[in-house]
């Protein structure tokens, strides 16, 4: 990993850390910041980011300000807004950039800026984004960094859209998220169906499930909306980023597949139960005490990243069970909330 590290005996002044990826990836990045701010209260830290995923960094108390380029997917659009910033950011002569991206672009804002101490994210290393990103700020020889939970500058954010959707406070609320982008990561949607009998039988019959996510996923809401009922609380292209997340940090559960919410799920700290086909877990599974990830690393053809199955059947998921699932999910709730709260 390339770096130069902070060689002061004092604390950097002012901070720089950059992340232009898609919503998951910039979320992962957040509990590892929030971690070095708690060590250094006295620092100013800022953030680069992309128009499109600065919803959530923008209302954290974390950061003292958040930049955000336009031009969407396009580099040579996020290029030129990029040098249109560079201004502004040569203004606050940074101490140190911490580049979490490590693309052309974010390689010439840093060394156009010419921090006396910075670092770049291992982009290839077979080990977790979170992991790479705890290790890109501890190199920096500031402070060593872990997971740290993250507070919103209003925590009722999402509360009045999901109330008015039917919610009431002594509900429980799980998170079904049928959202893998490939069909080599959808776990049967019927088995969403019958995990969420199983959970109103066996655990809690008060239940509220919860669908959140972008537009793309309106057909799949639909169907589990239409064949679970009135359980369900249909909140999908209704939500803004932060929106999503602080209902996330309320809610007893989510089960997923890979997408940018199940990482948004485990950074807020709700109990994560990820359902991983093609997916490499190496890089994507969720991290911390309360997630658990069933992936298919075990097997022959496990992980292979694959849009469509070779054997037509995606073995990797449909294997798992709806009641499997439920006991591996009854067995997450219970290492994060004390014993009596579980029934």
């Amino acid at each position: 990993m390339k770096h130069i590290p902070w060689q002061q005996r004092f604390s950097p002044r002012r901070i720089l850390a950059i992340r232009l990826q898609a919503l998951g990836d910039v979320v992962i990045t957040l509990p590892y910041l929030q971690s070095l701010r708690n060590r250094l209260p006295g620092s100013r830290i800022d953030f680069l980011t992309r128009k499109e995923v600065a919803d959530i960094p923008g209302q954290l108390e974390l950061f003292n300000r958040v930049y955000a380029i336009g031009g969407g997917r396009n580099f040579k659009l996020q290029n030129l807004f990029a040098l249109f910033l560079l201004p502004r950011l040569l203004a606050q002569h940074y101490d140190v950039v911490i580049d979490l991206q490590n693309n052309f672009i974010s390689r010439w804002i840093r060394k156009v800026l010419r921090p006396a101490a910075w670092s770049e994210f291992d982009r290839f290393s077979p080990l977790s984004a979170g992991e790479r990103t705890r290790h890109t700020i501890d190199v920096l020889g500031i402070s060593a960094v872990e997971i740290a939970p993250l507070q919103l500058k209003d925590d009722s954010l999402g509360m009045e859209l999901l109330e008015k959707a039917g919610w009431h406070p002594e509900q429980p609320l799980v998170v079904l998220n049928p959202a893998g982008y490939f069909p080599t990561r959808n776990w049967p949607l019927e088995n969403y169906v019958e995990i969420a009998r199983l959970w109103q039988t066996h655990q809690a019959p008060n239940t509220r499930f919860l669908l959140l996510g972008v537009n793309s996923l309106d057909a799949r809401a639909s169907y589990l909306q239409e064949r679970i009922g009135d359980a369900v609380i249909n909140l999908v292209g209704r939500t803004s980023p932060a929106e999503a997340f602080a209902i996330l940090k309320k809610t007893t559960l989510v089960i997923t597949e890979d997408s940018g919410l199940m990482h948004m799920a485990w950074v807020a700290g709700a109990p994560t139960l990820a359902l991983f086909g093609a997916s490499r877990s190496d890089w994507s599974a969720p991290i911390g005490a309360y997630s658990f990830c069933l992936n298919s690393a075990d097997l022959p053809c496990g992980e292979c990243m694959a849009a469509e199955c070779r054997y037509g059947d995606v073995h990797c998921l449909s294997r798992h069970t709806p009641a499997f699932v439920f006991r591996k999910a009854r067995q997450l709730i219970r290492t994060a909330v004390p014993k009596d709260e579980v029934t």
